[in-house]
């Protein structure tokens, strides 16, 4: 692909210093650029390539005194992503339904898709224009799909699920499986039948692997423009609210309902019926056995306030040698007791 330099300014809204009829043939690393190659500048540790880049022009947040062309903007990797977008993008051509697919007669599908070999679908599926569904795919009865989605090899969508439109979900995922639910009978542990479903809402991104169990009476929903990575696991009545990010290995306990734009780090584990705040943000690894209020920034097992918890870490280093410190004194206290008493 070709364009030149001013066309990418405005692509981006970018503020152009340099030539405008540079052709950009390629985005490349600031490190590795070459001739004919736009790159960009959003984290600090990459200022130095700026003199010795070889790339045609760069993004950036600030104007630079360097020999290159540059585009300015407020927010340099989100240009970046736009800009990635625009050169990768694939024209869709629809192949249509494979002869190998399986699929029910009461099925309602776009004739606007691809769905590839081996793809089973049940009754009363309703999957919309413009998705795309890879080889090994199952999809359970009364699934409803709507519009652009893509759904990679192997993923396992159970019966009554509900997806939005622009949903991705990647390779191995499994959505709408029962929940993890029992009741005790003596020593033995007594099903209870899960009878609810799943609901992802649009622009929503599911990773590799995943697990999300549908809800035991009523739905678990994954609601607009969340991003969910690989190895994570929600469970039965769970509500993660929009533009939230889950990141690799979170497990989420049951019923417990998180807001709008919470980011959960990698490994966080999340006790069950707990109710998460609006923008709540939990360091890697803790342990949430609590609520959290609107705006937390929380860290540790169990989850404290990051800033403790980084006071109560910088201490916990200290420990032994607070110890020895500790047993010595003691020993010269036993040591003076002694000696006063004789």
């Amino acid at each position: 692909m070709e364009i030149k330099l001013k066309e990418i300014a405005q692509l981006i809204n970018g503020e152009l210093y340099g030539d405008g009829e540079i052709i950009i043939r390629n985005i490349a690393p600031i490190e590795k650029a070459q001739k004919g190659d736009i790159t960009f500048l959003s984290n600090k540790k990459y200022k130095p390539f700026l003199k010795k880049t070889k790339a045609s022009a760069v993004i950036l947040e600030k104007k630079e005194d360097i020999d290159i062309s540059q585009i300015v903007v407020n927010n340099p990797y989100l240009a970046y992503a736009k800009l990635l977008t625009f050169f990768t993008k694939k024209e869709i051509t629809h192949f249509g339904i494979s002869e190998k697919a399986t699929i029910d007669k009461s099925a309602k599908i776009s004739e606007k898709v691809s769905i590839y070999p081996n793809v089973y679908i049940g009754k009363n599926v309703e999957i919309g224009e413009d998705c795309i569904i890879y080889p090994g795919v199952f999809i359970g009865d009364n699934t409803k799909i709507g519009k652009n989605c893509l759904i990679y090899a192997n993923v396992s969508i159970y019966h009554d699920t509900i997806i939005g439109n622009n949903v991705i979900i990647h390779a191995g995922t499994v959505i709408g499986s029962d929940g993890f639910g029992y009741a005790k009978d003596g020593d033995k542990y007594f099903k209870i039948p899960q009878i609810g479903n799943v609901i992802i809402e649009d622009d929503v991104e599911i990773g590799a692997n995943c697990t999300i169990d549908r809800g035991a009476i009523n739905s678990t929903i994954i609601r607009k423009g969340t991003k969910i990575d690989n190895l994570v696991q929600i469970a039965h009545n769970v509500e993660i609210g929009e533009n939230s990010a889950i990141v690799a290995q979170v497990g989420i306990s049951g019923s417990t309902k998180l807001g709008n734009c919470v980011v959960l780090a990698g490994q966080v584990g999340v006790a069950g019926h707990l109710k998460i705040g609006n923008r709540v943000m939990v360091g890697a690894q803790s342990g949430v056995g609590k609520d959290l209020k609107d705006n937390s920034i929380v860290s540790g097992s169990p989850a404290i306030d990051h800033k403790k918890w980084l006071r109560w870490a910088v201490s916990y280093e200290k420990l032994p040698d607070l110890i020895k410190k500790v047993n010595e004194l003691e020993r010269k206290f036993q040591e003076v007791y002694k000696n006063g008493k004789n």
